[in-house]
């Protein structure tokens, strides 16, 4: 069972936050398999190549997710990965997309590099947050 105080002051804290971020988790993965998914000829954000919206989309599922879930870092990962596999394969089926080898490279990258933010800033941001929503 995942220590809900690893995130936050205290349990209730930690579970209220926790929910959160699996809301924010998932309504993420829905805005990236829709935006992945979307022809091409409609306006989207992007960073301007396709490569690091695959790494940007990936590390913010990744950041959130080790919030929403923690203590299931592996699997977690390992489905996202899936998912990202799974997005590549349904883009083959649409009229203006493909399915690309490194476009599931770039969404692994960024399931790293957003496993390594999360590490770093949820601890730093339970430290700054107090049980009663003033700084500490």
């Amino acid at each position: 069972m995942p220590d809900n105080t690893t995130h936050g002051r205290n349990s209730t804290t930690g579970r209220r936050f926790g929910r959160v971020a699996r809301i924010v988790f998932w309504a993420c993965a829905v805005a990236v398999l829709v935006l992945s998914l979307a022809p091409a000829t409609t306006p989207m954000p992007s960073t301007g190549w396709d490569k690091t919206n695959h790494l940007l989309a990936f590390a913010m599922l990744a950041f959130w997710a080790h919030r929403a879930y923690p203590g299931r870092t592996a699997a977690v990962l390992l489905g996202l990965l899936a998912y990202g596999g799974l997005i590549e394969a349904l883009q083959a089926f649409t009229p203006d997309r493909s399915a690309e080898w490194a476009d599931l490279l770039a969404d692994g990258v960024g399931l790293l590099f957003g496993e390594m933010l999360a590490r770093l800033m949820w601890p730093w941001l339970a430290k700054r947050l107090s049980v009663d929503g003033q700084r500490a």
